[in-house]
């Protein structure tokens, strides 16, 4: 064995069937250099766990969405060659999975949400360790928890980075020297041990923390995209897969809604120089895209990104005028929510900043309470049907006609807000949510096409 380490993570679709994690299986006993393989819950699982935790139901709809999942996982059961072994495991998790869907608390404490949605992963991972020991490679389902340590932020719990470090190094890395540890994305646990999760996206964030843990040379993203487009491929059929990114692109890329990136899976790769893999389990061969500190080209325009569900929250006070100290007041009140903003505007009397609001979020929920506080200082307005275009690209402060040739695209549309100059690799606009298939359409067509 080599002391190059990689570690590989599957994503839900890669990991949807017994057929889909055969080819991941195949992957991974290809490359002598995988040792620890993350997967996320199989495709659907998430939804239906998230269904369970934020919705009430009735008895029979929790039930009817219960067996919805284990038909999931028992269809990929029964594909095993080896189901003896595997079922009374599973069956526990079933077993700890309703328990969990129909505990009278779970509308109310995030903490039973948390091990609630845990549970996808927890199946998936035991599964697919099952299915890659019939490539006969020695495997092992480890259990992420007892390394992944997290403060006690439910929803969105924030990665203890030098706990993790030395309990990989104490717990994980002795396991790599002889199998292949299959362990679960998206999952962690506090100090006291109980189960919290990394907010939505997750598991590609779990592969990039264990690499940097282990100080890993390759982060690999299995996904079902022959690597980062130059935009969403749903969106227009002329988007095509880019070989290369640098770290700062992949991360403008990823904050601004690239999905198949989460945003937080660059900043350990950027710490420790990681290089960082993005291609389709569905088809291997046909390569993918490297992420890595430095291109061979750094073009003006390298991709479009576009992120929906946008608030847009403007603040508004007369004392405003020549007052000092009253922008501090704002952004402490949404630093004190954790909140993340990402576009800033500001005038004599009023500032306006943009927000992420996806439905039944740990977002949706703060950013309600921000709001509420906020008032209390100043008139607020909030308003929403927005999504968030950005191109990313370099030096696009200084490179002379960048900025007019997107303007010149994008002008027959209301761009509600523009953001540009705070970074020499992005520009971004606050749309109506109606127009923005057709400006990142026109936008790729104008700069890549």
């Amino acid at each position: 064995m080599t002391n190059a380490l990689t570690i590989a993570k599957f994503g839900g679709t890669s990991v949807a069937n017994y057929a889909a994690m055969q080819n991941c299986a195949r992957i991974v006993a290809g490359n002598p250099d995988t040792r620890i393989v993350v997967v996320s819950a199989s495709a659907g699982v998430t939804n239906y766990l998230v269904s369970l935790a934020h919705t009430a139901m009735t008895q029979d709809q929790i039930s009817q969405t219960c067996q919805a999942i284990e038909d999931i996982e028992r269809a990929i059961l029964a594909c095993l060659k080896d189901q003896q072994e595997i079922e009374p495991k599973l069956n526990d998790l079933l077993d700890e999975m309703r328990a969990l869907a129909l505990h009278e608390e779970i509308m109310h404490r995030n903490d039973l949400k948390d091990g609630l949605l845990s549970m996808g992963e927890r199946m998936s991972s035991l599964l697919f360790s099952a299915v890659l020991a019939e490539e006969n490679v020695s495997t092992m389902n480890f259990d992420v928890r007892k390394v992944l340590r997290t403060d006690s932020e439910f929803g969105a719990a924030a990665p203890q980075l030098e706990d993790i470090a030395a309990l990989s190094e104490q717990l994980l890395r002795p396991e790599i020297e002889n199998a292949i540890v299959v362990t679960q994305g998206f999952v962690g646990a506090d100090e006291e041990g109980r189960t919290t999760t990394l907010g939505r996206g997750g598991s590609d964030f779990t592969a990039a923390l264990l690499a940097e843990a282990l100080n890993a040379q390759v982060c690999e993203i299995w996904t079902d995209v022959i690597g980062v487009y130059t935009t969403d491929p749903r969106i227009t059929d002329a988007a095509r897969p880019l070989p290369e990114l640098s770290f700062e692109e992949a991360a403008e890329m990823a904050t601004f809604g690239a999905k198949v990136l989460h945003p937080a899976t660059m900043e350990p790769a950027l710490r420790k120089d990681i290089r960082v893999f993005v291609g389709s389990s569905k088809e291997p061969e046909k390569g993918g895209t490297w992420i890595m500190r430095d291109c061979q080209e750094e073009p003006p325009y390298r991709a479009i990104t576009r992120r929906k569900e946008q608030v847009m929250v403007t603040v508004k006070t007369p004392k405003m005028m020549y007052a000092q100290g009253f922008l501090q007041q704002v952004f402490a009140i949404i630093a004190k929510h954790k909140l993340s903003v990402d576009l800033v505007t500001t005038s004599e009397i009023s500032v306006s900043f943009t927000l992420d609001n996806p439905a039944n979020s740990v977002a949706q929920r703060l950013n309600k309470e921000t709001i509420a506080e906020l008032e209390t200082l100043c008139d607020v307005t909030v308003e929403s049907g927005y999504d968030l275009v950005t191109v990313v690209g370099n030096h696009m402060q200084t490179a002379k006609g960048v900025s007019s040739k997107i303007f010149a695209a994008v002008s027959d549309y209301n761009l509600r807000m523009i953001c540009f100059g705070a970074n020499p690799h992005n520009m971004s606009f606050l749309v109506n949510e109606q127009d923005s298939n057709d400006i990142v359409t026109g936008l790729h067509k104008t700069l890549f096409e």
